[in-house]
């Protein structure tokens, strides 16, 4: 949808849901919050839908990811502070104004939304399958996948264990440093917010884990690990050389893999992902270096 990045895949698809569940010719005001990319997703829907849109954008987003949802025709306010600050002010704002609150995030409440979003994810992994029968590989014995609130990692955990008994990847979370929320989680084997740091991967920039998310990360991941901008900023390049234009955050998911296999120990991370010479590994790069651009290096 000349979009890039992925979250216009659940963005579309929940928007559909809602205007289906309201009379046609209904005029909506569609509300969210968002580092970038699921705020523009959802601007687009809005602005093809005839809706206007409200998006709520945390401190630090970077000015190209503002004028792109602006360019949208959505209204943009930017709060001090995280994200998890601006999903509180878009649901306050949704409450104001009557209107819809479009969130790839759940909480006690609030799930039937994110679960159409996470439904829209789906479809992304249908085509990596697709793909790789294709051109005849074999299927993916890893697949590493960036996360900030959890949703595409829940559709990546839906989609590989769904089949019981079947050969299945091993699937592996990626985030930053500064935002390390999934891993926090698993580590302390509940649902945790952790506060968050300044990050070029900003798409990722979360700190509390959707509670939808949370059962199926819990269950069916079997690794997560944080990067740094650092990290990032190489695996921009390096996939940059290659022809592949990523953003930081969709650079996340090459510095996770290099972070798990190589380095000292990944003799013993690569057996515990059962990862030979063989295997194929899948990246899923978030979005593309139009979406947010990548810096030549930390200054």
């Amino acid at each position: 949808m000349g979009l890039a990045a992925f979250k216009v895949l659940g963005a579309s698809w929940a928007v559909h849901q809602v205007l289906s569940r309201h009379p046609a010719g209904a005029e909506l005001l569609l509300v969210t919050a968002s580092d970038g990319n699921h705020g523009r997703a959802v601007a687009r829907m809005a602005r093809l839908s005839g809706q206007r849109a409200h998006v709520v954008v945390p401190s630090g987003v970077h000015p190209v990811a503002i004028a792109a949802i602006a360019a949208e025709g959505a209204r943009v306010t930017e709060v001090a502070g995280t994200y998890d600050d601006a999903v509180r002010r878009a649901a306050e704002v949704a409450r104001e104004a009557s209107a819809v609150l479009v969130q790839d995030t759940a909480w006690p409440g609030y799930e039937q939304v994110p679960g159409w979003i996470v439904e829209g994810y789906s479809t992304l992994f249908a085509e990596v399958d697709a793909q790789l029968a294709g051109a005849g590989a074999a299927g993916p014995g890893l697949v590493v996948v960036p996360a900030g609130v959890g949703s595409l990692a829940q559709a990546a955990v839906t989609h590989y264990r769904s089949h019981p008994g079947e050969s299945a990847p091993a699937l592996l979370s990626v985030e930053p440093e500064s935002a390390a929320g999934v891993l926090a989680s698993l580590a302390q084997g509940e649902l945790v917010s952790v506060p968050t740091g300044a990050t070029i991967m900003a798409g990722l920039n979360c700190g509390t884990p959707s509670m939808l998310a949370w059962p199926y990360l819990r269950e069916g991941l079997d690794g997560a690990l944080a990067v740094t901008d650092a990290d990032s900023i190489a695996a921009a390049h390096e996939l940059a050389g290659h022809g592949i234009p990523a953003g930081p955050c969709g650079a996340a998911a090459l510095a996770g893999a290099l972070a798990a296999l190589t380095g000292e120990g990944a003799g013993a991370r690569r057996a515990a992902l059962a990862i030979g010479a063989e295997t194929t590994v899948v990246l899923l790069s978030t979005e593309g270096a139009a979406a947010n651009p990548v810096p030549d290096a930390l200054g």
